[in-house]
């Protein structure tokens, strides 16, 4: 996301609208300002981040994260959340299956 009072530019609106219409299939998606960007949220989980400047990240644990590590991914911060490959992103069903997996990830969290 960004830090606390950014506002949420052109870039950023874009992709998340972007991403919220890309991971649809997941099911019921919704997404809130946050700091700038935006969380992106399925059936009330927050699974999924977008920043100010429009870069988006997914939700991982500490073994799902090794993926992100491989692909030269950054981490937001010290938030739980890996940008999405580049490549990912371009790849309808690698995304779908990524971000399962970052809703998993996030659906366990939340259970504790």
């Amino acid at each position: 996301m960004g830090e606390k009072g950014d506002r949420q530019s052109a870039a950023g609106v874009q992709a998340c609208a972007q991403l919220v219409a890309d991971l649809a299939p997941l099911g019921e998606l919704t997404a809130r300002k946050m700091f700038g960007g935006f969380g992106v949220f399925c059936d009330g989980v927050m699974f999924a981040i977008v920043d100010s400047q429009g870069d988006c990240f997914l939700r991982a644990d500490q073994a799902t994260s090794e993926e992100f590590v491989a692909a030269g991914s950054k981490r937001h911060g010290r938030m739980p959340y890996w940008q999405i490959p580049s490549r990912v992103r371009r790849d309808s069903v690698t995304l779908l299956a990524r971000a399962n997996q970052a809703l998993e990830v996030a659906r366990r969290a939340a259970a504790r």
